[in-house]
């Protein structure tokens, strides 16, 4: 009768294990979410970079781009057009983990971009594919509605 109590226990606390270990990389992915949107709105492209995996993958504006490096990465003037628009600033408005394991998180997110005066001028929805990559948290692909 103890085996069978231990057998259950042990069946018992595996999902618990495994909901923890996914909860572990839930709060990775999310944390290098705060990291991406707090370097974005900096304008600081090397440590944008730095919250990416590589290659790394962008679904935006009818267009697909691989970039290969952080350097290959950050050598594109991706915040003129930004600034054109008005923009100023962006933030997460709401992120929902879609698909998570222990090395791979799926987060749907919406977000806002806003211009100086903190007004709104565009809100949009995205996906986030966040993976750990020898020991790296990073972004690996993103596919975004925003222009």
């Amino acid at each position: 009768m103890s085996k069978l109590i231990l057998c259950i226990l042990i069946l018992l606390a595996l999902p618990i294990a495994t909901a923890q270990e996914h909860q572990q990389s839930i709060n990775a992915a999310q944390s290098v979410l705060d990291d991406f949107m707090r370097e974005f709105n900096n304008r600081d492209l090397p440590e944008l970079a730095k919250t990416l995996n590589y290659p790394h993958v962008r679904f935006a504006s009818d267009t697909v781009q691989v970039f290969s490096t952080p350097d290959e990465f950050s050598e594109r003037p991706i915040y003129t057009s930004l600034i054109a628009s008005g923009w100023d600033h962006s933030h997460w408005l709401a992120r929902e983990v879609v698909l998570a394991s222990t090395k791979k998180i799926h987060i749907a997110t919406t977000f806002s971009r806003f211009d100086q005066n903190n007004e709104v001028i565009g809100t949009y929805q995205s996906l986030y594919v966040v993976t750990m990559i020898d020991g790296h948290w990073g972004i690996q692909a993103r596919s975004s509605l925003a222009p």
